[in-house]
């Protein structure tokens, strides 16, 4: 019989499949109860707004139709939004499959990833399958990112930094000035990315607008999400901000059709909702 794991990286062969939070239908299946409060998954109760549950039934009349294989129209929502261009917008498939584009166009041939110990699990999930090598760099006393001890892990073999913030799933926060700082102290060839998935959540001051970093440092990418706050978890959409060169590249690699029509309609009525 053929071993078919012989033929696929180490890095394949060292993953597992990534465990997600149980449906609460399903765990309800299980456990014989009615009624489950399910936290596993950071998932937003409240749900959409009501203009965007009816902009979803809208556009439901034309699901026999691909959706469109750029997003025109969302791009120019969140340039609009975010005062960039739109060449410097990736859509995925949610965040998860931005940080996975990410990944394979800057992680191959062994390059390596740093990251916080205690830091999103999809980082050296994606890491691993797109060959490069996943560095965990111990956490601070609270759990969050010691930006000390990753910055010691990086080195000319290293590709992708990966920052999230606020930290999920440890909930810590980095402050403006010594994130910046770190961001500078990096080689120009290392990417950053700063995974900002509950960044709507934060309320304090010294929280950074590292949009505003993009024209100064053109290794930094930002990752956002539509599953958390605007409660489209089950459409899958997220997006990355960049330079136009590394968005180019991302979207070679990008999948045709990504985002779902469903999914584009929601979050641009999301993002015009708020």
């Amino acid at each position: 019989m053929t071993d078919f794991r012989g033929l696929v990286s180490a890095g394949i062969q060292g993953l597992t499949p990534y465990q997600p939070g149980k449906p609460v239908e399903e765990l309800q299946r299980e456990l014989g109860l009615d009624s489950i409060i399910k936290l596993a998954s950071n998932e937003n109760p409240l749900g959409p707004a009501p203009a965007v549950r009816r902009a979803i039934e809208a556009a439901s009349a034309d699901l026999s139709r691909y959706p469109d294989g750029n997003g025109f129209a969302l791009k120019q929502t969140l340039a609009q939004r975010h005062q960039i261009d739109a060449e410097q917008i990736t859509l995925g498939n949610g965040s998860n499959d931005v940080l996975d584009l990410i990944a394979r166009v800057f992680l191959g041939n062994g390059r390596s990833a740093v990251f916080s110990q205690y830091a999103f699990a999809v980082y050296p999930l994606s890491t691993l399958a797109a060959g490069g090598r996943p560095l965990a760099a111990a956490a601070t006393d609270d759990y969050g990112h010691d930006l000390t001890a990753m910055r010691a892990l990086v080195d000319e073999q290293t590709g992708v930094v990966f920052i999230a913030n606020p930290n999920n799933p440890t909930g810590t926060m980095l402050a403006g000035a010594p994130l910046r700082e770190f961001v500078a102290s990096l080689p120009s060839q290392v990417v950053v990315v700063i995974d900002e998935a509950y960044f709507e959540y934060v309320e304090h001051a010294d929280y950074p607008d590292t949009i505003s970093w993009l024209q100064a440092f053109p290794n930094l990418v930002v990752t956002r999400t539509f599953s958390k706050a605007y409660g489209l978890a089950g459409l899958r959409v997220g997006y990355a901000l960049s330079n136009g060169e590394i968005a180019d590249l991302l979207n070679r690699v990008r999948q045709p059709f990504n985002v779902n029509s469903l999914a584009l309609v929601a979050a641009e009525t999301a993002l015009q909702e708020t």
